[in-house]
């Protein structure tokens, strides 16, 4: 069941653009571990706006995977990569369709 997501938007600093999608594709297996985390997705906008859309069953979760290793690896990274400070919005999933699943 998903009830809850995440919409991170990062800004890349000029030149860094391959680093920030370098770094997004790197956090995959570490998502990978995370139980709670019922789908995760890396997004690039444009040339240099970034995303990650993740959604959880619960808010539970969704503290735990911003306290994890992605989390904390936007924070350690992120005065190298970002040219402003990562938007990060808590949303509700109103509807949504996985595999095998329905809403």
């Amino acid at each position: 069941m998903v009830n809850v997501a995440l919409l991170v938007v990062v800004h890349a600093k000029p030149g860094k653009e391959q680093d920030v999608a370098d770094f997004l594709r790197s956090a995959r297996p570490i998502v990978e571990q995370e139980e709670g985390t019922q789908a995760w997705f890396a997004l690039q906008f444009d040339a240099s706006t970034f995303g990650i859309f993740d959604v959880f069953p619960d808010d539970e979760a969704r503290q735990t995977h911003l306290s994890g290793g992605v989390g904390q690896a936007l924070a350690a990274h992120g005065a190298d990569l970002f040219s402003t400070e990562p938007s990060i919005q808590n949303v509700d999933v109103i509807a949504y369709k996985l595999p095998g699943e329905t809403s």
